[in-house]
């Protein structure tokens, strides 16, 4: 018996559109099942973790929060996956960004405050992300290097880059001895949006983000370049698109934003930078970049959704005793049905028996 998987001569635009539900609704069975076998109830568990954070104000905007950086590391991705590229490292661009641009606060903290110091902690973060993301994209233009393995092994540099600042020069002398810095000062912390609660302006940079990236997917020569290169790589030569350039620059966008969403989440949630800023945020969004198709406005809704997950994770926890660890290989369920639906979306399956002459 051989089984090979045969291209489909076309894809209906319903199908496209119906693969994530589905892989979303395969998950949550999946996730039902692995609940069942911890002996608690599936159906309470689908309340817990999907409906019961959508009950109250509080949990709606912290559902923007947690998808806030989500969406903003995704649609950077996006520019790199559609142009068949790999950055597999954006945690390791968040977190260098966030302590970059928390780096900033640190220095002006307790000077005189003024209305330049949140801007250039943005666009230090995001620099930051740029810089870190544009090495395993160097190293493949010039040596041919995988860009899977560069970025990913990046990640752990940053992470014990920014452990290491936290429990030596930024400590706070006067934090205990707890590897924490000091708490951001007014100037170096984005507004909240609604008095009394967590959301930030963070969230505003997020739909802008995407709503950009939305318009140059669709009007620009840039982002035409970016879906041929990905699509057909040789046709796209001999139209004179330059691939080199195109994997410097979209590692470079892709890091950027990384960045961004790394200070973003540290001046609007965190107000400090400690030993870990981030709970995977940068892997989580590649779950989100396929979830919402590559598409912006796909990745805002697909960010509600994976940011639910870690909301609900947390209430689980609490009211049914479930391990958070749960929410993670949820998380992973996901992504493995999300690239079988999309694999199932461009293939069909074709069985022969007999052997072969």
């Amino acid at each position: 018996m051989r089984i090979d998987l045969v291209a489909r001569n076309g894809r209906s635009r319903l199908v496209e559109i119906a693969a994530p539900l589905v892989a979303l609704i395969a998950a949550m069975a999946i996730g039902g099942l692995l609940v069942a076998l911890l002996g608690k109830s599936p159906v309470q568990a689908f309340f817990v973790y999907f409906v019961d954070p959508l009950m109250e104000s509080w949990s709606l905007q912290e559902l923007a929060v947690k998808a806030t950086p989500l969406v903003i590391i995704a649609v950077g991705l996006c520019f790199c996956f559609r142009a068949n590229l790999w950055n597999i490292g954006a945690e390791g661009q968040f977190i260098l960004g966030g302590a970059m641009g928390g780096w900033i606060a640190l220095l002006t903290h307790g000077g005189a405050g003024g209305w330049w110091i949140l801007p250039a902690m943005l666009l230090t973060g995001a620099l930051a992300g740029l810089a870190y993301a544009l090495i395993p994209a160097l190293l493949r233009v010039w040596l041919g290097v995988s860009e899977i393995l560069t970025s990913l092994m990046l990640v752990y540099i940053a992470q014990f880059f920014l452990d290491y600042m936290v429990r030596g020069p930024w400590r706070d002398p006067k934090g205990f001895n707890f590897p924490v810095t000091v708490n951001f000062a007014d100037a170096a912390t984005l507004p909240q949006l609604f008095d009394g609660g967590r959301m930030h302006a963070g969230v505003l940079i997020a739909i802008v983000v995407a709503l950009v990236a939305a318009l140059v997917f669709s009007r620009s020569l840039f982002g035409y370049e970016v879906r041929l290169v990905g699509a057909a790589p040789r046709a796209a030569r001999f139209a004179g698109f330059d691939d080199r350039r195109l994997t410097l620059s979209v590692f470079a966008i892709s890091g950027a934003l990384a960045g961004l969403a790394g200070i973003v989440e540290v001046s609007g949630q965190i107000g400090q930078l400690q030993p870990s800023i981030s709970p995977g945020y940068g892997f989580t969004a590649i779950i989100v970049a396929f979830l919402g198709r590559l598409s912006p406005i796909g990745i805002v809704v697909a960010g509600l959704v994976l940011a639910l997950t870690y909301i609900g994770g947390e209430s689980a926890q609490v009211a049914m005793k479930l391990p958070f660890y749960l929410t993670g290989a949820f998380q992973g369920i996901l992504l493995m049905c999300v690239l079988a639906a999309d694999v199932f979306t461009r293939y069909r399956l074709s069985v022969q028996f007999g052997r072969a002459a």
